[in-house]
Parts: C-alpha cells; sequence; structure tokens
C-alpha cells in the first residue's frame, strides 16, 4: 500500500487546519532567533511547513527571498525550510503584504499545517463533520483580560 501525498485530497488524507502568519520586523533584519523554536515544532510533529517567504521592500517594490536561496547563498540553518514553496502563497499574496509593511521593513510570511490536530480532524470529517467557524484571540486580548479579571483565591 503506498503513502499518500500530503497534497492529495480525499477523506482519507490527515490533514490539519491551515494557518498563516506575517511578522514584521521594523529594522529590515530578522535575527533568525525564532528559528530554533520552529524546528522544534517540526521536529516533534506539532507543525508542517507549508510555505515560507522573506519579503524586503525595495526602491523600485519589493523583493522575495525563499528558503532555498539561503541555503544556496550559505546559510545552511535555513535547509530545513528548503523546499517549502507549494505556491499558497501566490505572487498576489506577496505583493499585498509588501503594501503594508512599514518603509524599510522586511516580513517572514509562514504557511503551516497544525498537523497534531490532523488525525483528529480527518476523524470528525469522517464522522460527518465540518468545520463552520474558526478564529483565533490575540494573546494580547488574553493577557488583558486575566489582568482585569478578580483574583481567584487558592484551593
Amino acid at each position: 500500500m503506498s503513502e499518500k501525498s500530503p497534497a492529495e485530497t480525499s477523506d482519507d488524507t490527515m490533514l490539519g487546519p491551515i494557518d498563516y502568519l506575517v511578522v514584521e520586523y521594523a529594522d529590515g533584519r530578522p535575527s533568525g532567533e525564532g528559528l530554533p523554536h520552529l524546528v522544534d515544532l517540526v521536529d516533534r510533529g506539532i507543525v508542517r511547513i507549508i510555505d515560507v517567504a522573506l519579503i524586503t521592500g525595495t526602491p523600485d517594490g519589493y523583493s522575495v527571498i525563499r528558503p532555498d536561496d539561503l541555503v544556496a547563498a550559505g546559510a545552511p540553518e535555513f535547509a530545513l525550510l528548503a523546499g517549502a514553496a507549494t505556491g499558497l502563497l501566490s505572487d498576489e499574496d506577496l505583493g499585498e503584504i509588501a503594501g503594508i509593511l512599514q518603509d524599510g521593513a522586511a516580513a517572514v510570511v509562514l504557511v503551516y499545517e497544525n498537523a497534531w490536530a490532523a488525525p483528529l480532524a480527518t476523524a470528525m470529517r469522517r464522522a460527518g463533520g465540518q468545520m463552520i467557524a474558526s478564529g483565533r484571540i490575540p494573546a494580547q486580548a488574553v493577557l488583558d483580560a486575566l489582568e482585569a479579571a478578580p483574583p481567584v483565591d487558592d484551593i
């Protein structure tokens, strides 16, 4: 029995929710400090990287750098991300992101699967369920709500 590619779709495909994030670096220089944490999430099977790009502003618009470009330029720490260019991030998407960047800023764009949820999502689809809503509560909103909440007595 052959293993299915993650790109194949059917009722049996194990696919978790797909999210994206865009992180802007106002100084135009991402430090890479988050990379080990991303590697850890991938190694533990929590996320699967689907697409990633670095966008930098140029006098003529913007440029896009992919992990393969970084590895080819002598940055082997990005090898884990090599090949992460599925096309889900279109030129139009990248252009829209570039259009909201501050002058001189750069942004990392990451599309990832919440791989931890794939078995659960698959079981729910097989049982006839379908997601009808999804969302994310910003971390600052949670912190603000917790700070405003009355203290809880110790048990």
